[in-house]
């Protein structure tokens, strides 16, 4: 009985393969695709991510359902914290100019079992947004035909009275969805080039709605007759600053993007930058006119900009609205179906999601069957979801995902710089490398865990040279016991108790008084007990040497700013309600079944493990302080330490 329980060796080896992390090619600019994207190219890409059917649909839904006139504050929020997960997406862009957006900056820095679930739940992230856009872009054409298009359906096709399904089925946002996919299927220059007409209407449009609107407007629609300017309170603000977290997804598409930009070191931030500035912009201003218009109880969530102008007399200037909405929304759909195959081609091509995705057409240069296969399926959610459950579900994927990249920035600053393992292939057996050669070079893991114990040889060598991960010289005196961790494993543990603390926090401040009953002397004394490990936690991360790298962009005031990022994200995931966290668990399961039962075992790193194993190396420190090495062919044992006591005997033996 006792045989069949697994050993600890066992175990050990199998959470290895689960946090293992990507290795990245030596030369990271080398790739399949057509780099032909500059910055203008990228900002039009990222502004089109996110000006669309958030500004056109999502402005009335929130203004008239959650937050009032006081959805400016939700969208200001939401802005924020955007604006800080953001940077960590500039950061990672710029560094490591590869497709796969969230699901690569987490492979390289946390490990790979988090970096699928990111990558599984960015998927649906994208088929959700299209699949939403494309039923508000369906929306607002029927709008424009005085909704006969819904008429003639519902009369002659039928309704759903289902929960959480649309009360018709949508061709309209179907078909849209399947024309799209065509379009993307042609290549980046012909995306970029159709972003860029259907971009400049939108703007057109906006700076129309902005003028007519702020002549139209009129202020006693803020006042207390109407409700007031918040009606439903704080909790009505935050709960739409959540939702309102849909206006800002598209900015991580110019991420996604990376691997097909000219110049990505300074193309990325940039676009990042100059995109969501503009967005933000364009947000707080579309909902003060909408608000200002017309009193917030009176707006059509369905199409609430082109209805305010319809409801005030002016159908021509409601018309010219729907039609840029339309323009707009073209946008956000060329966006999510240009980065959702990318996601997809990346996790194929690294063997963590099926092979056959990762086929990049010889002549577009793009992952056509991904974006075939993906776009088929987003036109079939758009057909039988209706809006308001894909918005939901679509916020928790986005705002893990961003949890997920501010953990792995702090992550990635404190490791060693570490680089690139050479062809296993070309390594002679034959010829043993010097120590020196061994030392310096960069080999598997063992070489790097035998490095890290060179650092512990000589306590006062390493204060002379401090490595990122390392603690900090000024701190040596007063904190010299945390010296005799390996390099960022200190911080490693203290992003886990700030990630731990954080949620136990929000969740005390989100739930701790009206469905956990707490009496006021426990719920304050909780939230300094947590405040203060996140404090810690902070205190622990910042007392490391960080990685030291001026040639690319590097999110300032790091781990401070990748904090309140996940503090943030972390409350607005909680504020959702309980059946989009039922609908995000399933996925989640269907997901680590994939996981289980292709990725792990076809996984690139995990064949290069295997490759690995055909040589490996025996290091021995003796007492006196010199190093001797043995590099000798061995295989794979299931008693690690019983090899390393043999070979130091056969050392001594020798002397």
């Amino acid at each position: 009985m006792v045989s069949r329980l697994p050993h600890s060796a066992d175990l050990t080896r199998f959470c290895q393969k689960l946090n293992r992390v990507k290795t990245l090619e030596d030369d990271m600019m080398e790739t399949s695709f057509n780099r032909c994207l500059n910055t203008f190219d990228l900002t039009l890409l990222g502004i089109g991510g996110m000006v669309g059917s958030g500004l056109y649909v999502l402005t009335g839904t929130v203004a008239k359902e959650t937050a009032g006139p006081a959805i400016v504050i939700s969208f200001i929020i939401a802005a924020f914290a955007s604006l800080l997960a953001a940077l960590c997406y500039a950061e990672f862009g710029a560094r490591v100019p590869k497709t796969g957006s969230a699901y690569m900056f987490t492979y390289i820095s946390v490990g790979e079992i988090w970096a699928f679930l990111i990558g599984w739940n960015v998927i649906l992230e994208y088929m959700i947004g299209g699949a939403a856009v494309a039923r508000a872009w369906s929306g607002y054409l029927d709008a424009i035909f005085d909704h006969k298009i819904k008429t003639f359906t519902e009369t002659h096709v039928g309704t759903w009275n289902i929960p959480f399904l649309a009360h018709y089925p949508d061709f309209l946002a179907s078909g849209i969805l399947l024309i799209a996919t065509a379009l993307i299927s042609f290549g980046a220059r012909v995306s970029s080039w159709l972003n860029h007409v259907f971009s400049a209407i939108s703007m057109g449009v906006i700076l129309f709605i902005l003028v007519m609107g702020f002549i139209l407007a009129r202020p006693q629609n803020w006042g207390a007759a109407e409700g007031g300017f918040a009606p439903f309170g704080i909790s009505g603000i935050m709960a739409g600053t959540a939702t309102c977290f849909y206006a800002f997804v598209g900015f991580d598409v110019i991420a996604a993007s990376s691997e097909e930009a000219r110049n990505p070191q300074k193309a990325v931030p940039r676009a990042i930058a100059i995109s969501l500035g503009l967005a933000t912009g364009a947000y707080i201003l579309v909902s003060m006119v909408l608000t200002l218009m017309l009193p917030w109880h009176s707006l059509d969530p369905d199409s609430a900009l082109a209805d305010a102008f319809y409801q005030r007399g002016y159908s021509w200037a409601g018309f010219i609205v729907a039609v840029g909405s339309i323009c707009a929304m073209n946008t956000v759909l060329l966006s999510n179906l240009f980065s959702l195959p990318r996601i997809v081609y990346a996790m194929a091509e690294d063997g963590l999601f099926f092979q056959v995705f990762s086929r990049v057409h010889p002549r577009t240069q793009v992952p056509v069957v991904a974006i075939l296969v993906f776009g088929t399926l987003m036109s079939v959610l758009a057909f039988i979801f209706d809006l308001e459950a894909l918005v939901q579900f679509l916020s928790i994927g986005t705002l893990l995902a961003y949890t997920f990249v501010a953990a792995s920035v702090i992550v990635l600053r404190f490791q060693r710089v570490k680089s690139h393992p050479p062809n296993p292939s070309a390594e002679s057996e034959n010829t043993p490398p010097t120590s020196a050669e061994t030392i310096g070079a960069s080999e598997p893991k063992e070489y790097e865990s035998f490095s890290d114990k060179l650092n512990l040889v000589d306590k006062e060598k390493a204060k002379s040279q401090r490595e990122p991960g390392q603690l900090k010289a000024i701190f040596y005196p007063y904190l010299d016991f945390l010296s005799d961790f390996y390099p960022g494993e200190v911080v490693t543990v203290a992003v886990i108790i700030l990630m731990v603390s954080a949620l136990c926090l929000c969740s005390i401040l989100v739930f701790g008084k009206n469905q956990l009953h707490l009496p006021t002397w426990s719920y304050a004394l909780l939230i300094v007990l947590f405040s203060l490990a996140f404090v810690v936690s902070l205190f622990l991360i910042g007392v490391h040497e960080q990685q030291k790298n001026s040639q690319t962009f590097q999110l300032p005031l790091v781990p401070l700013t990748p904090a309140l990022s996940i503090l943030l994200n972390i409350y607005l995931m909680l504020k959702l309600n309980y059946m989009t966290w039922l609908r995000f668990s399933v996925w989640l399961v269907v997901g680590l079944l994939v996981y289980f039962g292709y990725g792990i075992w076809h996984s690139k790193e995990n064949l290069r493990e295997a490759q690995g194993h055909a040589i490996s190396a025996r290091y021995v420190v003796f007492p006196s302080s010199s190093l001797e090495e043995t590099v000798q062919t061995v295989q794979p044992s299931t008693q690690p330490s019983q090899g390393l006591d043999e070979t130091a005997e056969e050392e001594e033996a020798k002397r």
